[in-house]
């Protein structure tokens, strides 16, 4: 027993030092390869075992011969076990170069298409607006491409559209994404490797959307900034061509004159009016005031608001059905909600069209619609409705229109909670609007 015990000591001792020293080694050699550090973990192993039976056979309690044998095991068992952790090592490394040469393009996502470079000034084709030569000049150009700050676009979308342009609907929500740059090697590799690689690969597809996200929202920024350019130029051009011809004494009728300039005035004041309603939705500054309203008042309000543009263009304004059904909402943003959507439906609507509002319960939400005569919107045009700037083709869009007031009904509805939709029906479209019901 006592024998038994002294070997323990002996081996434990040679052990110990041989672990020492590995410890320093593996400390002063940590920035060096996996496969040296499996190499030193190996010759600590068989060392500490080599230096055990070399204490033992020091203290006389074990023969020569039997050292010879011991010492000769453990020779083959290094060797052996150094081959292992080298080609360990190797696999190790290999894996990690196939990952490190993987994760080079994750940076390079997009980077073909970029975001869109370049100024939209003098842009107007560029953004989409066919046939408009010229960008965004002086005054305008600061009133378009600056928002209530100063300091920054006031043109960003909380959200590129995603739609359901197969099914004919589009709702809110993010952009799907194409996929990443980042693609997962096919070199079996060690689990934590394994698991970096599915990491890298995730977060290069999240890297690919917001890429893919924001060069939407620069594609929608440029058009809005021509489309607003343009609508700012023309009438400030009109007003200044007949304040010159009243300053001239060249009219015959100045009374006529005078109603033009205060209705271009007027135009121009809804316009920036929508601009800075915009800019507070997106800021998150828009401060709502709920309270308990039914549905059936706030569309009776509304089709009495849209009744005189309704009759001027010869359209017809249809209940299609309003319930009295309570809604927890800001009266006066939801007012402009429903305006802003008959507007737009009145003046999407050939004349002697008809344009039907509706209320009601679903579950637990309240859907509001309109529906339109329009002849329904092309279906790679649904995903886009609601982005700011969107005014679909010249012989739909409306006049004097920025195409800000979808955009506004996206946020005023986000805003309380709700979603906002449009689909395609027979002979036209439907916008939805749905909010959670009472509790």
């Amino acid at each position: 027993m006592r024998d038994l015990l002294l070997i323990a000591l002996y081996a434990a001792l040679g052990a110990a030092a041989v672990g020492l020293a590995g410890l320093l080694a593996l400390r002063a050699l940590r920035r060096r390869s996996v496969a040296v550090s499996l190499a030193v973990l190996t010759a600590v192993a068989v060392g500490s075992v080599l230096a055990g039976t070399l204490s033992v056979a020091w203290a006389m309690l074990l023969n020569k011969h039997d050292l010879g044998v011991v010492t000769t095991v453990c020779a083959m068992a290094g060797v052996t076990a150094t081959a292992t952790a080298l080609l360990l090592g190797r696999w190790v490394i290999g894996g990690h170069r196939a990952l490190e040469q993987a994760a080079r393009a994750l940076g390079d996502v997009g980077d073909a298409g970029g975001t869109g470079g370049g100024s939209p000034v003098g842009r107007g084709s560029e953004a989409g607006v066919p046939g408009r030569a010229g960008g965004v000049t002086g005054a305008a150009a600061s009133a378009a491409a600056v928002g209530v700050g100063g300091d920054r676009p006031a043109f960003t979308v909380p959200g590129v559209s995603a739609g359901e342009a197969s099914a004919g609907e589009a709702r809110t929500g993010p952009v799907g994404y194409s996929g990443g740059g980042f693609v997962e090697p096919d070199t079996p590799m060690p689990a934590e490797l394994a698991s970096l690689s599915r990491q890298l690969a995730h977060t290069s597809a999240r890297l690919a959307m917001s890429r893919e996200r924001e060069r939407a929202l620069e594609s929608s920024r440029r058009e809005l900034v021509a489309w607003i350019s343009h609508d700012l130029r023309s009438p400030l051009a009109g007003l200044r061509a007949m304040a010159e011809a009243l300053e001239d004494g060249m009219v015959e009728d100045p009374a006529r004159y005078h109603r033009q300039i205060r209705g271009e005035v007027e135009r121009l004041s809804g316009m920036v009016g929508d601009l800075f309603e915009l800019s507070r939705i997106q800021a998150g500054s828009l401060a709502l005031s709920p309270s308990r309203i039914s549905a059936y008042d706030l569309v009776s309000d509304a089709i009495a608001g849209a009744d005189a543009l309704a009759s001027e263009l010869g359209v017809r304004l249809a209940d299609e059905g309003v319930e009295q059904v309570p809604l927890e909402v800001d009266g006066r943003e939801m007012s402009r909600v429903l305006a802003n959507l008959l507007v737009n439906a009145i003046h999407r609507t050939p004349a002697d069209g008809t344009v039907a509002v509706a209320a009601r319960r679903e579950e637990n939400a309240v859907v509001l619609s309109v529906t339109d005569g329009c002849g329904g919107i092309p279906a790679d045009d649904l995903p886009r409705v609601f982005d700011t700037g969107w005014r679909g083709t010249d012989a739909r869009t409306p006049p004097g229109g920025a195409g800000l007031g979808l955009a506004i009904v996206r946020g005023i509805v986000e805003a309380h909670e709700g979603r906002a939709a449009v689909r395609n029906v027979p002979g036209g479209c439907r916008f939805e609007v749905t909010l959670p019901a009472c509790r």
